[in-house]
């Protein structure tokens, strides 16, 4: 239940902090904006307000073409219904990858039935599952429609309508205008951000959003050949089922987004790449509930205001993830890195891209539970590791382990905890980046440990209890500035 006051003072002193938060339909209009809409706030008695965007078109508001909220982030899960609904947005996003199409097999995928799936999407959105997928294809269509100049036709299957006609009559019939509309409007201003090759789209965040740290950490454990990160950007190769390409990502720090530059070749899996990327660079995450929940112990306040907005890296692949972890154990970064690179260039396929730094695709579980151990060894990986690997790969290409956003983290790190090889440390390290859960904490650390003063792991578990449900933010804390 959203407060009407709360709202509206929100709305009128344009807090950038409630962006996301909540939408704003405003009846004399018909449109709904997000919070920081740069047109005259309208009279609160003729405001109406959403939790999300779905709730505010199922109600009849079309969505302002100023503010646009599309680029709006998104909301941080945080308990069972809203991981759960989170979890079936990024599904529908990776369904057109793996071709699955039918809210029943979405459904599945999460133990649930058709039935407890459209219960749980309705008490948490106020909207239908259909509802909800018909909206986000809406909002990315129109997102593309303003910002590339790609044909409406290739606009139409990347957002996941089957036919150029649904599209037509779906945008029409929810936004009483054409697609064309939005085309002659957006072109014009953004035009000069394309070429022939490659568009560019844009990803909202929450300020404040520390991106020298983003680059600083992932720098260190990219992927030689697969990842470069530079001063002021991330690129890498990209491969979403059939289809490959690259990408890189800049931020705008003046609009709060991060400018995303992808080959046109990625058009067809656009949902699921945006979504990788926002799982990525952890731009849903709300750091004003983390920064407010963590400064109440003193042992991190000096840290939340030496490092505002400091978020969880996640993981573009979780089984790329999963093995760099496991090459990374008891080892140095820098080491585990070489050994990673060495990985890549063995098992991952050659790509040819414009940018030099990046040389192949990163390599498939499929491949890699083909090889032997002494494939894997002779690149100086311990005899361990390669096992633990080999049996990573085969459960990833079984399809009886997956490794995103979207699996249950506690049946995760069970299943990761009885491949052999892999202990809490790498199962808690991977369920706070690869899964993107927010209350992960690998106790057993040994950075952490000794920066929360040389205890054992017993005891760092009993002192991040206060810090839940955010522990994984406490973790970049304590290695970023504790030491």
């Amino acid at each position: 239940m959203i407060d009407r006051d709360s709202a509206y003072l929100a709305l009128t002193s344009r807090d950038a902090r409630f962006d996301g938060v909540f939408f704003v339909g405003v009846t004399s209009t018909g449109i709904y904006c997000r919070p920081i809409c740069p047109v005259k706030a309208p009279q609160a008695a003729n405001c109406l307000f959403f939790a999300n965007a779905e709730a505010a078109e199922k109600s009849g508001f079309r969505p302002c073409l100023r503010c646009r909220p599309e680029l709006a982030p998104g909301n941080a899960p945080v308990d069972h219904g809203q991981r759960v609904a989170e979890r079936l947005m990024q599904q529908i996003d990776e369904g057109l990858i793996e071709q699955v199409e039918s809210l029943e097999e979405i459904a599945a995928r999460f133990d649930l039935s058709l039935r407890q799936l459209r219960r749980i999407v309705q008490k948490e959105l106020g909207v239908s599952p259909q509802e909800l997928r018909q909206t986000r294809r809406l909002l990315l269509a129109k997102q593309l429609l303003s910002e590339t100049r790609l044909p409406v036709t290739e606009i139409a299957f990347a957002s996941g309508f089957s036919s150029l006609r649904r599209f037509n009559d779906a945008f029409s019939s929810q936004y009483r205008m054409p697609p064309s509309r939005l085309r002659k409007e957006g072109t014009e201003k953004e035009s000069d951000m394309n070429n022939s090759d490659t568009s560019v789209l844009q990803l909202g965040y929450r300020p404040p959003y520390d991106w020298q740290a983003m680059l600083d950490f992932l720098r260190v454990r990219a992927l030689q050949g697969v990842e470069y990160v530079d001063t002021d950007s991330y690129s890498r190769t990209v491969r979403l089922g059939q289809h490959c390409g690259w990408i890189q990502v800049r931020q705008k720090a003046a609009k709060n987004m991060l400018q995303v530059e992808f080959s046109h070749s990625l058009t067809p899996v656009l949902p699921a790449l945006l979504r990788r990327l926002r799982n990525l660079f952890d731009l849903s995450a709300r750091p004003d509930l983390i920064a407010a929940h963590l400064g109440q112990d003193p042992l991190l306040q000096p840290s939340l205001q030496a490092y505002p907005g400091l978020r969880v890296p996640g993981a573009f692949d979780g089984f790329e993830m999963a093995v760099r972890a496991i090459l990374g154990q008891q080892i140095t970064v820098k080491a585990a890195a070489t050994l990673g690179g060495r990985f890549a260039t063995a098992f991952g396929d050659p790509f040819d891209c414009p940018l030099p730094q990046l040389t192949h695709l990163s390599p498939l579980a499929d491949r890699v539970a083909e090889c032997s151990i002494d494939d894997i060894a002779s690149l100086g990986i311990v005899s361990a590791r390669t096992r633990c690997i080999l049996a990573l790969a085969a459960a990833c290409s079984q399809g009886t382990l997956k490794l995103d956003a979207v699996s249950q983290p506690d049946k995760t790190v069970t299943q990761l905890l009885a491949l052999p090889g892999i202990g809490d440390w790498t199962a808690q390290y991977l369920s706070m980046r690869a899964l993107r859960w927010p209350d992960a904490f690998p106790a057993g650390d040994i950075v952490v440990r000794n920066n929360l003063g040389r205890i054992d792991a017993k005891e760092a578990d009993k002192r991040s209890q206060a810090w839940r449900p955010w522990r994984s933010y406490a973790v970049m804390h304590i290695w970023k500035s504790l030491g």
